[in-house]
């Protein structure tokens, strides 16, 4: 018999939308899929070298640190002082990650009690919601509402909820919106902990995936911010490394601590040549992020174009590699999905994956080759024409 937090689990989004594409494959049918967020194109060589090299190094066969190499973790902090001038002590306010997920999802295990309340955004990555119900706590949704901007109206927030929240999740770039977040945002979001004692978990997972020379900010750029809260860092996309399974948290010393406490006790690190490999991206993240950032541009500039060709309205996002888009009229986000899957063989994501309030709206992903795209949005024009909303 399944344990009690087990049925209150969904289906993960992705292993659907994997089924899916496997079962269409089964058919016979071409697919092209704008569904996952995980980027085709390869490593960059001189990170694959690296690792190459360091594989071959017997000291790195043995068990590793839990919480990181002090050398991997000492190459983040020096990141964060060049990319955002955030000064972090590499000992006690770091930690490695085996991927951000990995981090979000065990945040909850190290504050949130059964009946604890998280603030949880929505529509948002699933696995906030998933590791608060894992963890035992109830999700209070934060609505992500285009007239705000995709931002969380923290004032909306009920008094009696504030009071009791733990953990407070929040992601920009964002996904799935693309929705970018200020000072200004960030401000609110460190006074709004401070009053409630709340701590901040900012997934920063794409922060370097932007454009038109727009620089995402660190959340602990922000003055008290590493007074009340981490940032979840990942190498996976700046470097197309999502398989390689290495990511970061920083910030507030004793709740890193007890992330690495925690992980001390449940898993054994990440391999110690993986984090070598991962240095030298940070300490070279600066070309290798500009050529890929160049790449996703064109094909940004190309899915909005091709929507908004077919009646779409929408403008172009300034971060992560994702569109977000309405669903047209006579549709739901479900219907939209099924359609265009039976219709052009096209996958997308249905916005209501992301959550309730993704109702109404659908997600591409740009992390598939330019003559993809082109197939993808002429199937589209094709069989969908002129849209009306």
């Amino acid at each position: 018999m399944e344990a009690t937090r087990m049925k209150k689990l969904p289906p993960y989004l992705f292993a659907r939308i994997e089924k899916k594409i496997e079962e269409a494959k089964e058919k016979g049918v071409d697919i092209v899929s704008f569904g996952i967020g995980d980027p085709d194109l390869p490593t960059p060589d001189p990170i694959i070298a690296e690792l190459c090299k360091e594989a071959r190094n017997p000291a790195n066969h043995q068990y590793p640190s839990s919480v990181g190499m002090l050398d991997f973790r000492r190459e983040v902090a020096a990141y964060y002082q060049r990319r955002f001038n955030v000064e972090l002590d590499p000992r006690s306010e770091v930690v490695s990650l085996i991927g951000s997920k990995e981090g979000i999802a065990h945040i909850n295990f190290c504050y949130v009690d059964p009946g604890d309340i998280n603030l949880v955004p929505d529509p948002g990555y699933p696995v906030y919601g998933i590791g608060t119900l894992l963890a035992g706590g109830e999700v209070y949704v934060l609505p992500l509402l285009e007239k705000n901007g995709f931002l969380p109206d923290l004032a909306a927030v009920p008094e009696e909820v504030a009071q009791k929240a733990k953990l407070l999740f929040i992601n920009y770039p964002n996904n799935p919106t693309g929705a970018v977040a200020g000072k200004e945002f960030f401000e609110q979001v460190v006074d709004f902990a401070k009053r409630y004692n709340i701590i901040v978990c900012h997934d920063s997972a794409y922060t370097e995936i932007a454009y038109d020379e727009y620089r995402p900010m660190s959340f602990l750029e922000v003055p008290g911010a590493q007074e009340v809260g981490i940032e979840f860092g990942s190498l996976s996309k700046p470097f197309n490394m999502t398989g390689w399974r290495i990511g970061w948290a920083v910030g507030r010393a004793d709740v890193v601590e007890c992330l690495g406490r925690l992980k001390s006790n449940l898993d054994s690190g990440q391999f110690q040549a993986i984090q070598y490999a991962g240095m030298v991206g940070l300490r070279h993240s600066g070309q290798l992020v500009k050529d890929l950032c160049a790449i996703y541009t064109r094909r940004r500039d190309m899915v909005v174009d091709g929507l908004n060709r077919m009646g779409w309205n929408l403008k172009k996002p300034q971060g992560t590699f994702y569109i977000w888009a309405p669903v047209p009229k006579g549709f739901d986000s479900a219907s939209f999905t099924e359609y265009v899957l039976e219709k052009c063989g096209v996958i997308i994501t249905p916005g209501n994956g992301y959550g309730q309030y993704g109702e109404g709206y659908f997600r591409l992903s740009i992390t598939i080759p330019e003559e993809r795209i082109m197939e993808g949005l002429r199937r589209l024009e094709e069989n969908l024409g002129k849209v009306e909303f």
